[in-house]
Order: C-alpha cells, then sequence, then structure tokens
C-alpha cells in the first residue's frame, strides 16, 4: 500500500514539474499532462479528502469554479460557455495539486525550481542564437530548434510563437532562487546571479515583446524593494542590463540603416524602408517592411489603436452585459454575431485579465475572481513562515496580476497553465523549509 501511494504521488509530480519544459513544445503536451494529473488527483482525493476540504484555498477554489459554471449557464453561446467553464476546473485544480499535495517538501520543490532554470537557460541560448543570425530583410534567424519568428523583428526563442520574452519575464525569478539556493558559495552565486539577470532582462528586450520587458523591469523594481539582501544584486544586474541595451540600440544592424516611410497608431501602422549596408547592388539593396507601430506613436494616438479597438468592444460587452457577462470565450462569438458590437476587429479575447472576467463573466464573475487572487495574494503576505521565500512568490504574481498590462487568455491553454502553474508554485514555496 504505502509503495502504490508514492508511485500516485512521483508520476503526477513528474509531470507537474516538467511543465516548464512541456511549455516550450506548445499547448498541447502540458494540457494533455494537467489532464492525466487531474484524473489522477480526483482518484486520490476521493481516497483522502479530509486533508483538503479543511484547508481554505480548496473551498475558495471550488466555489469559484461553481459560480462560473452556473454564470455560464446564461450566455450568448450555452454550449461552448458551459462546456468552458466547466473545463476550467483543471486550471483551479492545478495550483491545489501544486500546494496541497505535491509540492509538500523542500526535495520536489527544489526539482522544480531547477527545471525552471534549466528551461531559462535553453529559452535564453536559443533566443540569443536567433538574435545574431540577422539579416536586414529577414528579419532574425532560425534558432536551435530550427524556428523562426513570424513577424519581422521578432523572436521566437524555443516556442511555436513569439513569447520567450513573456516566458523570461514570468519565471525568472524562480530560476534566480533556485542559484541563490543550488550555489552556496556567496560570490559564486552572486556572479552568477548577476549574471542571470543581465541575461534575462536582455532577452526580454531583444525579443521584442514590450510588455515582456515592462513586466521585467517591474519584477526588477519589486525586488529591489523587498529583497534587501540581494538588493545590490538586482542593481547591479540593473546597470549592466541597461547599459547593454544601450550598445545594442546604437550598434546592432536591426535597430538601424532605415528610413520610416510612415508611422501612425493602427496596426502594422508603421512602414519603414530597410537597407543591406553589405548588398553588392547586383539585387536590390532595400525591402519595405511593415511593422507595430512604436510606443509613442500608440500613447499619442490611443483612439486609433488595435488596443482602443478591442477594449472600447469590452466595454461595450460589459455595458450591454453587466452582470452575468457573454459566456466564457465568447468575445469572438459575441463580436461577430451581436448586431450592435463593432466588427472591425474581431480579436478571440480582450487581451486583459480583468476586462476579460469583465466582459465573459460579468460583475458577479469579476467579484469572485477579485476575491480568488485576493485571498492567494493574502495567504503569501500573511504567510508567518520563518523564511523569505514567499516574496519571491510576490515578484512572480505581482508580474503576472498587474492590471495595466495587454495579457493573454486565462482559458487558453498555453497561457493558462502557464499563469496557473506559477500560483501553485507561489504558494508551494510557502511549504519550504528553511534548512540553514
Amino acid at each position: 500500500m504505502i509503495k502504490i501511494k508514492k508511485n500516485l504521488i512521483f508520476f503526477p509530480f513528474i509531470l507537474i514539474s516538467l511543465i516548464p519544459i512541456f511549455l516550450i513544445t506548445g499547448p498541447a503536451i502540458p494540457d494533455i499532462s494537467l489532464i492525466i494529473v487531474c484524473i489522477i488527483f480526483l482518484f486520490y482525493f476521493y481516497k483522502n479528502n479530509k486533508f483538503f476540504l479543511s484547508n481554505n484555498f480548496f473551498y475558495i477554489s471550488i466555489i469559484f469554479w461553481i459560480i462560473l459554471v452556473l454564470l455560464n449557464l446564461i450566455s450568448l453561446n450555452f454550449y461552448k460557455s458551459l462546456s468552458e467553464s466547466i473545463i476550467f476546473l483543471r486550471m483551479l485544480l492545478l495550483p491545489i495539486i501544486m500546494y496541497l499535495w505535491l509540492l509538500k517538501s523542500n526535495n520536489f520543490i527544489k526539482i522544480v525550481l531547477l527545471i525552471i532554470l534549466i528551461s531559462n537557460l535553453v529559452v535564453i541560448t536559443d533566443t540569443l542564437y536567433q538574435f545574431f543570425r540577422y539579416h536586414p530583410f529577414d528579419g532574425f534567424g532560425e534558432g536551435f530548434f530550427n524556428r523562426k519568428a513570424e513577424i519581422y523583428g521578432r523572436l521566437s526563442g524555443p516556442f511555436l510563437d513569439m513569447v520567450p520574452g513573456s516566458y523570461i519575464s514570468k519565471f525568472f525569478i524562480f530560476g534566480f532562487l533556485g542559484l541563490i539556493i543550488f550555489i552556496k558559495n556567496k560570490i559564486v552565486s552572486t556572479v552568477s546571479s548577476i549574471f542571470y539577470l543581465i541575461l534575462c532582462g536582455y532577452i526580454t528586450f531583444i525579443s521584442g515583446e514590450r510588455m515582456a520587458l515592462a513586466t521585467f523591469l517591474l519584477a526588477m523594481s519589486i525586488g529591489i524593494l523587498i529583497l534587501k539582501n540581494y538588493r545590490l544584486v538586482f542593481l547591479i544586474s540593473l546597470f549592466f542590463l541597461l547599459t547593454s541595451i544601450l550598445i545594442t540600440y546604437k550598434t546592432h544592424e536591426h535597430y538601424k540603416n532605415y528610413t520610416v516611410l510612415e508611422s501612425n497608431s493602427g496596426h502594422l501602422g508603421l512602414t519603414i524602408e530597410k537597407y543591406d549596408t553589405k548588398c553588392d547592388y547586383s539585387n536590390s539593396c532595400s525591402k519595405i517592411i511593415k511593422l507595430q507601430p512604436t510606443l509613442i506613436e500608440v500613447l499619442k494616438d490611443f483612439s486609433n489603436t488595435a488596443y482602443y479597438e478591442t477594449y472600447s468592444l469590452s466595454l461595450e460587452m460589459i455595458k450591454t452585459y453587466p452582470w452575468t457577462g457573454i459566456g466564457m470565450n465568447n468575445f469572438n462569438f459575441g463580436c461577430l454575431n451581436v448586431e450592435n458590437f463593432k466588427k472591425e476587429r474581431c480579436w478571440s479575447h480582450p487581451h486583459n485579465f480583468y476586462l476579460q472576467w469583465l466582459t465573459e463573466n460579468g460583475i458577479i464573475g469579476f467579484i469572485f475572481f477579485i476575491i480568488y487572487i485576493f485571498f492567494i495574494f493574502n495567504r503569501i503576505l500573511q504567510s508567518n513562515s520563518h523564511l523569505t521565500y514567499n516574496k519571491y512568490s510576490f515578484i512572480a504574481l505581482s508580474v503576472i496580476f498587474w492590471p495595466i498590462m495587454s495579457t493573454g487568455s486565462l482559458l487558453k491553454n498555453w497561457h493558462g497553465i502557464e499563469t496557473f502553474f506559477i500560483i501553485g508554485l507561489s504558494l508551494a514555496l510557502l511549504n519550504f523549509k528553511k534548512t540553514i
């Protein structure tokens, strides 16, 4: 019986601990792994439910899920919304599984931190390799995994999509924690940490993901404020990061040798003519390229941007369906099928967590979403543990739930699993017992 119980924990632990690596492969493998683990957990829960039923986080999560299911009985697309709300249980179970079941021991938590550190280094290496394989007309080249960004000036790293900066900005703090736990020599640990932080920040810059760079700098700023023992490490890293960014911007071919032909705040509103300085004039030495508008252009004329179109459409939906929303994952359906909604650009979701919950689940669903987030932050901030690892959890969660930013959808396999995995690990760090 003891052997069966150990195996019952070991196999799902392997699947959960490898999620950071699985995320690199795309959405399918992490989602299949999560579903398998949820099935095993439900069997375990049936046999051992007393512990879970005595925990407030378990109740908050289940009540939140039940409310979502009930709300989605009233929606624009009944079958789609109801099915989305039911299968959303797997996302809410992920933090429960990590925090209350699998990551209860120091060794298991250390393994997860080590896997995250390795995953980060893989992403950094492959993204840098792409960056160095640059051509003025084709943009950045393929990486070691033969993947290439579809948009000029962006990097994909080992991912199918253009998310290396986003991935690093969310996971880097756990890799940093892994470094300082694993490397006992103070000098080696300090030098390694500084070098690691510089590389992580540099990837968010060269990736072309402006929000990733912004959230990384937010995390670094919070780290400087609350991680007193590593404040100097963060400050030194930030100084060399900004210096390396400035040097790259001034010297790298990607940021030079072009003429702006047109610039407006619309989608692909920046048109440039890019020159190849090494051209032998046997072929054309310039190319017209359309890019996303600059941040300054977006801020100057926000009302004509794709962001404004998406957010204003969300507000229209909220006004029309204020209490229960249009239904989970119904944003595109509502845009296309409700007569009075603008149809200039129907995205799949509102690109902001808070707008998404207001739009798709109304004020009622939004309130329970806020309660869920508040409970997580409160649990971490009120932790009476004798260690400081809850501060790393606070940094990670602040990056995820910072309200004023463009985000992915929590209902999408890849982004949802990434987000709830980080929630689960952030809570699980409260189980870490300091040994020194």
